[in-house]
């Protein structure tokens, strides 16, 4: 019985070592990610709030359209209180009506409903809505931006500073991925009725489809989330979110060379994450970083001083289950020509 087992587990074992991954990454793919001046990445538990590993993530940087978590969150929050409903209309501004790209369109002096505007605030990513909105709760943007300040110090964002609803360029608006990522996972424990938002692949909005953004809904298994974003200044950032076997991981890549390269990146992150979650039941200590295309100058001794292993992993007893290969890496998904802006 017990040799029976220990075959189950030992083939249960491989495949999933077999199945977690995509596709293989060469080191020069992995090197030209890491070496972007711009990229910080971040992969926690969102249970345990655990951190499986970080890159350069307290490393000031601007958050492009990942802003609009903090938008909607605040939004939320609102309406919990039942400060503000979901079927009352915010009126467009001239202000919120001049914002750049990515918008609605909506003329000044127009309406649209809460829940519309948090649907298109979601997925298409609407500045103009997103200002509208912030004007909407608070009176004004600036007012607005203050609050969104105070309320990610209060959710343990300590290195975050806004002065905008939208994430559009501003030098002053900087967080980073440890503290996008405590954002994240804010919003799945205080606003869980509301988080299917981020989950839509597309919304209806007065017989217009509107696409989400996050390409990673509707192409890699599990994931439900959460926003993505991008500007020349900022690069291309994504914070996911994906669920597997009953565990729930938090991806945030920063400062992305190009969608594609992001993308990828997040994904070679939570397989990564869920296979070292998986291997951990067998007791075998295992860690994403070991099980990533780090470049070759970020091996041995340099790797450690700047990849958090993950806590969980001391005391961890090692079982008799014999090695299994370490998945291959993933990111080898390089775009060739530049991506569109989200």
């Amino acid at each position: 019985m017990q040799s029976q087992s220990f075959v189950t587990g030992c083939w249960r074992s491989m495949l999933i070592a077999a199945t977690v991954l995509t596709a293989a990454a060469t080191p020069v793919a992995a090197k030209s990610l890491y070496a972007e001046p711009k990229y910080a990445a971040i992969l926690l538990d969102a249970g345990s709030g655990e951190v499986l590993y970080s890159r350069q993530a307290d490393a000031p940087r601007l958050p492009a359209s990942i802003t609009k978590v903090l938008t909607l969150y605040i939004a939320f929050e609102e309406i919990s209180k039942g400060r503000m409903t979901l079927d009352e209309n915010i009126v467009i501004s001239r202000f919120a009506a001049g914002q750049a790209p990515s918008k609605l369109g909506l003329r000044q002096g127009s309406t649209i409903k809460v829940s519309d505007a948090i649907n298109v605030i979601a997925t298409k990513s609407a500045n103009d809505i997103a200002v509208a909105l912030a004007e909407h709760i608070s009176g004004s943007e600036i007012a607005f931006a203050s609050r969104m300040t105070t309320t990610a110090r209060r959710l343990g964002m300590k290195s975050s500073t806004f002065v905008n609803a939208s994430g559009l360029p501003d030098s002053r608006q900087l967080t980073t991925a440890r503290d996008i990522a405590t954002l994240s996972r804010a919003m799945l424990r205080d606003y869980r009725q509301f988080y299917p938002v981020f989950s839509k692949a597309s919304i209806d909005y007065k017989g217009q489809e509107i696409k989400s953004h996050n390409h990673l809904l509707t192409t890699m298994p599990g994931v439900d989330g959460i926003k993505t974003g991008y500007t020349a200044a900022a690069g291309f950032t994504l914070a996911a979110s994906a669920t597997r076997n009953g565990k729930r991981l938090i991806a945030v890549v920063l400062g992305g060379p190009s969608r594609m390269a992001r993308d990828a990146n997040v994904s070679e992150l939570l397989d990564t994450g869920f296979y070292v979650m998986e291997r951990r039941k067998f007791g075998q200590r295992v860690t994403v970083a070991m099980n990533l295309a780090e470049p070759e100058d970020l091996s041995d001794g340099a790797l450690e001083t700047l990849v958090e292993q993950g806590s969980g992993d001391e005391g961890v007893l090692v079982s008799a289950l014999p090695p299994v290969q370490a998945p291959p890496p993933l990111l080898a998904r390089q775009q060739t020509k530049k991506s569109r802006a989200d």
